[in-house]
């Protein structure tokens, strides 16, 4: 039995609620192979009609989990590209999800947790929730979710959270577009029941098919190439001098060298 992921299924709505809110619904590769599992799984599932991906306490994701952290700190080269790639194919199990999929934000969002939101078709945010790409504040870069967040929030955008690592509330997330809708905590069930009852409504053979075509016309294809790319980027600046003092600065909780004095 998961103890990373509650599933539940009532009409025509599967819900994957991460539910390890002790650690800020931090990932690791046990919980990232549950989700990569779990829509995999959903996807051959024709009695779901769309897939919300919620999670307990007061966070929504907050990356890595430190523990994995700091066993990725010893990781080779080697190590390190098929953990990457375990990532990369669970970010990509639920963007090629043929269900609807909707993120369900109810706390904060920080690091690969990004890429968690960008890779669902819809978000909707609690407004007191923050967002965060803090990988160059750590010596690393957000490559492996990178093809889902620049398709959400846009390149400009990206040009500006890549690079400066910023915390930004959910009202900058709504005008960037990374999330759809912004709404009080109390709200956050009925507007998130608003949009899975439309799609319900719809037919699901024309939803499935439209969400194909979406990603046919309108994006460049996540595909092998693209994919290997990512994974072989934070493979390659994870063992590099800086990636390496990055991580441990921050599990040491102490300043990184490159800062200047």
């Amino acid at each position: 039995m998961s103890t990373a992921l509650n599933i539940s299924t009532q009409s025509g709505v599967q819900t994957i609620t991460l539910s390890r809110p002790d650690v800020r619904n931090a990932f690791n590769d046990e919980v990232i192979a549950e989700l990569k599992n779990a829509f995999l799984a959903v996807a051959q599932d024709s009695a779901v009609r769309c897939v919300v991906l919620a999670a307990e306490g007061s966070a929504f994701c907050a990356g890595a989990d430190l523990n994995w952290m700091r066993r990725m700190a010893d990781y080779t080269h080697e190590e390190n590209l098929a953990d990457a790639g375990e990532l990369a194919a669970m970010l990509r199990a639920i963007y090629q999800c043929p269900q609807p999929t909707i993120a369900k934000v109810q706390g904060d969002v920080y690091a690969g947790g990004m890429g968690l939101v960008a890779a669902c078709d819809m978000a909707v945010s609690v407004d007191t929730a923050h967002y965060c790409l803090s990988e160059v504040k750590l010596g690393l870069i957000p490559a492996t979710i990178s093809p889902y967040v620049i398709r959400a929030m846009g390149t400009r955008a990206a040009h500006r959270y890549f690079l400066t690592a910023e915390r930004f509330g959910a009202a900058e997330a709504h005008r960037i577009g990374l999330v759809h809708e912004v709404v009080a905590v109390d709200a956050l069930d009925a507007k998130v029941a608003d949009l899975t009852q439309a799609l319900v409504n719809a037919s699901p053979d024309a939803v499935r098919a439209c969400k194909k075509l979406l990603q046919d016309v309108a994006e460049r294809e996540i595909n092998d190439a693209l994919v290997a790319r990512t994974v072989a980027g934070i493979a390659d600046i994870r063992a590099s001098s800086e990636g390496k003092e990055g991580v441990q600065s921050f599990l040491q909780k102490r300043k990184p060298s490159w800062l200047l004095p």
